[in-house]
């Protein structure tokens, strides 16, 4: 299921974009949409806030490394972003917000989907009294054969 305030992949129009932020309750500040532009106009995919800020100064978007973090939290906090922490030093923010998880190649710090029909959870645990589970996630870390 698609959370309302989601974008489609490809979807990156200014007018759409503005939009889109408006109504997940965020201003459409220009650093807002240019870095919106840049995550949601290729599709689903997964990035870091340091691979982001890179793609920013190649495109001629003037932002700090700090902008770059506080809007991927802005736009996670609003629904549009899903974050992914790995061993909580690596976050990764994936523009797909269905439930789905994930591969992870350490040798190229790279996060890609598992495709959804590859892995089944059959049972999970009950929570603790008072609690409910949120979401799972599943990350599947990858490395390179030696020697092949």
């Amino acid at each position: 299921m698609r959370h309302a305030n989601t974008f489609r992949a490809g979807e990156g129009t200014t007018s759409t974009t503005r939009t889109r932020l408006r109504s997940a309750g965020l201003r459409p500040t220009r650093q807002r949409v240019a870095l919106a532009h840049l995550l949601f106009a290729q599709g689903h995919r997964h990035v870091s806030a340091e691979a982001l800020h890179d793609e920013a100064m190649l495109a001629n978007v003037p932002v700090s490394l700090a902008t770059v973090y506080n809007t991927l939290h802005q736009f996670t906090d609003a629904g549009l972003l899903r974050e992914v922490v790995l061993d909580g030093s690596k976050t990764y923010f994936d523009t797909n917000m269905t439930d789905h998880h994930h591969f992870f190649l350490e040798d190229d710090n790279v996060m890609f989907d598992v495709p959804e029909e590859a892995l089944s959870l059959d049972r999970l645990p009950e929570p603790p009294a008072g609690m409910e589970i949120s979401r799972v996630d599943v990350v599947i870390r990858l490395r390179r054969v030696r020697g092949s």
